[in-house]
């Protein structure tokens, strides 16, 4: 780990624009590029010397905060969860990002299935950790095939029955024929720190804690 330049993991993809306001309150300016949709730097600095940026994948943002590759981090709820990772420390929920993980089927079948009779299914998901978690507190068997992206037309390939996979208006379900049978959990954007970094450079780790959590950007 670096310990004279911090590195910030940011998330890929529209959780950007609600990660901007908390960047400019706690005072980071990315350079030109970071906003440059077309540009495919990885690192990238900031106004400050001793801060860049890294643009990852959200699940990427929790390895490399976890593996001390990255100090600091920004990812869901829901890739927390799945990785359990133990050396990531999670202090500050920033309330973007809201969505919910939840658990879809066909239209069709879900008016003529009651999930309560389940004792063994087939789920298409890239949450198989939190899948089989949830559905064995129950004593369902979850057989899960990983699937990184594209999970809603699974049912109708005959890959498996039901995904598991993140919500928010429900557009891209109905736009498949698929609804929502269970909520498994609701889900936020966190700030996230390495607990190595906390441990070996307490006062400027508080520092950028302290920073996220008086942001208030929504209230």
């Amino acid at each position: 780990m670096q310990e004279d330049k911090l590195i910030f993991a940011l998330p890929k993809g529209r959780i950007l624009e609600e990660v901007q306001p908390y960047l400019d309150a706690a005072g980071i300016v990315p350079e030109p590029a970071f906003y440059d949709s077309a540009s495919r730097l990885l690192q990238l600095k900031t106004n400050l010397p001793d801060m860049d940026i890294i643009r990852v994948r959200s699940f990427d943002v929790a390895t490399f905060t976890a593996f001390g590759a990255a100090h600091l981090g920004i990812t869901g709820s829901d890739v927390l969860e799945e990785f359990d990772y133990s050396d990531l420390y999670a202090p500050v929920d920033l309330n973007i990002g809201l969505c919910r993980l939840s658990v879809a089927m066909p239209e069709s079948e879900a008016k003529k299935e009651n999930p309560k009779s389940w004792s063994h299914i087939r789920v298409a998901t890239k949450y198989p950790n939190l899948t089989r978690k949830h559905f064995a507190a129950r004593g369902v068997q979850a057989e899960c095939i990983k699937l990184n992206g594209a999970m809603e037309i699974a049912p109708s390939l005959g890959l498996a029955r039901l995904i598991v996979d993140l919500v928010s208006s429900g557009g891209t379900l109905k736009a498949n024929g698929l609804v929502e049978v269970e909520k498994i959990m609701d889900v936020s954007s966190r700030l996230i720190v390495n607990r190595t970094a906390l441990k070996t450079m307490p006062e400027r780790m508080q520092g950028w804690i302290e920073k996220f959590r008086s942001a208030n950007v929504n209230a």
